[in-house]
């Protein structure tokens, strides 16, 4: 396989970044509306600092990877955080280092904005992404919980 290539999203590459977030969503059996969509795709846009990020995983110029990242305020420390919320490789590139290059690069980036912390979280049983989230991450002891509707 030919090396990874990193980089962030641009306005050319909405087709192939709906088609790789919505094989996300199908793995986790969720769906989001239209609305969304283009919602979250212009927000990654938009260069704002409090807006979302995203980048794109590329083998031989072909997209096949995708992260979207948020930093924000957190009550115990002075800088931003960093949120990994969404991360995904599609399943022929799966264990040739697409997603650790993904994470490396948000790593990077939150190094670069002076962000001491990057966290995700993950289903427990995505077996397969925590095998590399236990090398490159340090699992928490938080149980995460929502508002009930």
């Amino acid at each position: 396989m030919s090396a990874v290539m990193i980089r962030p999203l641009a306005a050319t590459d909405e087709a192939e970044w709906r088609r790789l977030w919505t094989a996300y969503l199908e793995f986790y059996e969720a769906s989001v509306p239209e609305a969304v969509y283009a919602t979250s795709f212009a927000r990654m846009l938009s260069g704002k600092a409090d807006e979302f990020r995203g980048l794109i995983a590329e083998v031989d110029g072909r997209p096949v990877g995708l992260a979207h990242y948020l930093f924000h305020r957190h009550g115990w420390r002075v800088e931003n955080v960093c949120y990994l919320q969404d991360l995904y490789a599609d399943p022929d590139v799966r264990g040739t280092g697409v997603g650790r290059a993904l994470i490396e690069a948000v790593y990077a980036a939150a190094d670069e904005e002076g962000c001491p912390s990057v966290y995700w979280m993950t289903q427990d049983f995505n077996r397969t992404a925590r095998q590399l989230y236990d090398r490159i991450g340090e699992q928490t002891p938080f149980i995460k919980y929502q508002r009930k509707r």
